[in-house]
């Protein structure tokens, strides 16, 4: 039996390639990153080999040249402003602070005053 009239389109779905570059710019610095990661873990240790190969594996995607500055700017403009927002919580965090916090109620049987 033949499928009902409709029930697929008639042409495949296009790639949005604004944000294939998107993308494909965040995933540029993401190499970047991993590649500065490399002589500080040291490529002897296993987090700097796994780095090592993670950032050789994601190059070949992103080869030098291939992403236009523009994109490539426009991801790094976002990771930072992401990173400045959430830079109190992460220091507060880090300072143990749970944050405000709403009075708690008292524990059961507790007489109120």
């Amino acid at each position: 039996m033949a499928p009902p009239q409709g029930a697929s389109p008639a042409t495949s779905p296009v790639p949005n390639k604004g944000l294939e570059a998107a993308g494909l710019a965040e995933l540029s610095q993401v190499v970047r990153l991993l590649e500065g990661l490399v002589p500080k873990l040291g490529i002897a240790s296993d987090a700097g080999r796994a780095a090592a190969e993670a950032a050789l594996k994601l190059a070949k995607h992103v080869p030098p040249g291939g992403v236009a500055p523009g994109p490539q700017n426009a991801a790094l403009a976002q990771m930072q402003q992401k990173q400045r927002q959430l830079a109190p919580m992460i220091a507060q965090m880090r300072a143990g602070g749970a944050g405000p916090v709403a009075a708690a109620a008292p524990p059961a049987g507790a007489a109120a005053a």
